[in-house]
């Protein structure tokens, strides 16, 4: 009987290596490592005059799926700098002409947004960011920055990426693989660990019970980073970014945020940071969490290009 169960807890086990094996392949194919897009096949449609910009439909092609989006080109003959904005949590299409798009594009800022990989025209399967996987999302926006590079109408030393929340994750390493982002602007975002703030996000809403900040940052501390990193991206970097915290958000860790960009500042990175008292998540939504930040987002990027 005891051989049996020796044998069975044997079995048991071989069986556990297998699955997990299983898999961290499913994972590395879902989402490689490897992932990059540094010069990913570009068509770009005919430019569309408005108004007062134009609009260029805009397909390229990274890891096997061609990612759909709109390039807004302020009016003028250019070359004009320009932004590759980077989607957040969730299914996500490119955004229209309105809001922070809107007001960068009338100060001379070309705006490039792209439906989400596997979301709208985009193909691919989403969203592997929401299970902490930012590989093939990193590259996506890698070739967006190749892509708009390419062209004669815009800055290729002037191309920035602006986002939210998620988007903190992802333009680290987008801006680390690609070697031609200029600076970075964000809103509502961490450079936290995924996992850390993942847990941050259910003890601030409650899930188990209702937790004072002092509480929520002891677990926080006791459980330590976990999940992807971006950090180590951060620190390859020697661009401008720009940061915008509500004190109020519950779905990023906002003191352990603001002591690792102190962090970053201190080891000599041109790091700025606002915080916006009892903002919560959500700076540059419509409506905005708060109704000041999409304009520092902006007169913040307006003080780096030249327009």
């Amino acid at each position: 009987m005891r051989r049996r169960l020796v044998t069975l807890g044997i079995g048991v086990a071989a069986l556990g290596v297998i699955v997990a094996a299983v898999l961290f392949v499913l994972d590395y194919l879902e989402d490689p490592p490897t992932a990059s897009c540094s010069a990913p096949p570009t068509t770009f449609g005919q430019q569309i005059a408005a108004f007062n910009h134009a609009e260029v439909a805009v397909r390229y092609t990274c890891e096997g799926a061609t990612q759909s989006g709109t390039l807004y080109l302020p009016s003028g003959a250019g070359p004009h700098p320009a932004v590759v904005w980077v989607h957040g949590s969730g299914e996500a299409i490119r955004l229209p002409l309105g809001g922070v798009v809107a007001t960068l594009v009338d100060a001379g800022v070309a705006v490039f947004s792209f439906d989400k990989r596997g979301v709208g025209e985009s193909q691919g399967h989403c969203c592997p960011g929401d299970d902490g996987r930012f590989n093939l999302l990193s590259a996506d926006v890698q070739g967006a920055v190749a892509a708009l590079a390419s062209r004669a109408d815009l800055r290729t030393n002037e191309i920035g990426l602006i986002g939210a929340s998620q988007a903190g994750w992802i333009a680290a390493k987008a801006a680390a693989m690609s070697g031609k982002v200029a600076f970075i602007a964000l809103g509502s975002a961490t450079p936290a660990t995924a996992k850390l703030t993942n847990l941050y996000e259910r003890l601030a809403r409650g899930d188990e019970g209702q937790l004072s900040k002092e509480e929520i940052s002891r677990r926080l501390a006791s459980a330590g980073p976990s999940g992807f990193d971006p950090l180590p991206y951060w620190r390859q970097l020697s661009v401008p970014s720009f940061w915008m915290i509500g004190t109020a958000d519950d779905r990023i860790p906002v003191p352990e945020s603001i002591a690792l960009l102190e962090q970053l500042k201190n080891e000599g990175k041109p790091i700025e940071f606002i915080t916006f008292t009892d903002a919560g998540h959500g700076l540059l939504d419509t409506p905005p969490s708060h109704p000041d930040a999409p304009r520092s987002l902006v007169d913040w990027v307006l003080k780096r290009v030249h327009v």
